[in-house]
């Protein structure tokens, strides 16, 4: 059970680095990231659940995501412009021609995915 929440620790403590990375890197995305930290940390340490659920730039989207399993509009309207914005400069600066249609193909499964998600209103 101890090697269980070590992993488990580990991968959140892991998640939550990359999502905060992905934060100011443009191929990084956060959301999916902090998303995986709160459930990493819901089975490691009390503690860091709880400071992530009650984290300011975090609290209101993982408790909907909990709660509904839903995103505000607003915020999935910026998660899709940013990934957008994000991918179309990683295309544009890339020059090996597979990379970017590889990039290509990672943004518009990200997009369909966020399309995906049910909004709530707010």
């Amino acid at each position: 059970m101890v090697l269980k929440r070590g992993l488990f620790l580990l991968l959140g403590l892991t998640a939550l680095a990359l999502g905060l990375l992905g934060i100011v890197l443009p191929l990084l995305p956060t959301v999916p990231f902090i998303l995986l930290s709160a459930f990493c940390f819901a089975r490691s340490s009390e503690r860091l659940h709880h400071w992530l659920m009650t984290h300011p730039w975090f609290a209101d989207a993982l408790t909907q995501w909990q709660e509904q399993r839903a995103m505000r509009k607003g915020l999935k309207r910026k998660a899709m412009v940013v990934s957008a914005l994000s991918f179309s400069v990683s295309i544009i600066v890339v020059p090996i021609l597979w990379v970017k249609g590889l990039l290509l193909v990672m943004a518009l499964v990200l997009l369909w995915y966020l399309k995906g998600i049910p909004e709530i209103e707010g």
